[in-house]
């Protein structure tokens, strides 16, 4: 797979790689995760006139994965990484990973950082393989524990969470 940069004509693509991606939640009892619908365009977008949107493509150019990032407290925070379930367990989650980390070394920035279920196999334990580590509650920066409120707000706290962390 190649990683490169989201083109704004693909944005669409994203939602639906994202709405294919979440329906992996229902067999974890999370259905509600499953409908969640994704991101709007227009916010979409401004991760890509950002320079913080990838995509993962096949040969033939078409995007299957991606990931969207945010600069948060100084670090590179991953806002959304899915891969359509056609192309999982290929490494291409964890390459898009490595494509952040290697832009976060370009600007200075000292790690990635995320939020995350702690219970489901394909987010904390899946990071862990990663190199993320758990973040204690007490060490979240203001950026972060910002973050943690929104997530809290819109009910993702039915489920265990916390955010990670990941040197670069």
């Amino acid at each position: 797979m190649r990683i490169r940069a989201v083109h704004p004509s693909e944005l669409p693509v994203l939602q639906d790689i994202e709405r294919a991606a979440g329906q992996c939640f229902r067999s974890v009892g999370m259905p509600e995760i499953a409908d969640d619908e994704p991101l709007p365009l227009d916010e979409l977008a401004r991760y890509q006139r950002a320079g913080l949107a990838w995509v993962a493509v096949t040969d033939a150019d078409a995007p299957v994965a991606y990931l969207i990032a945010d600069r948060v407290d100084g670090n590179l925070h991953v806002e959304q990484v899915s891969v359509h379930p056609d192309s999982a367990r290929r490494g291409i989650g964890r390459a898009l990973l490595d494509r952040l980390s290697e832009h976060a070394v370009r600007e200075g920035a000292p790690a990635l950082t995320l939020t995350t279920f702690t219970e489901v196999p394909w987010n904390a334990p899946y990071y862990a393989r990663c190199g993320f580590w758990p973040v204690d509650d007490g060490a979240l920066t203001p950026g972060l524990r910002r973050i943690r409120e929104r997530e809290a707000a819109h009910g993702l706290d039915r489920w265990p969470r916390s955010c990670m962390r990941r040197a670069v």
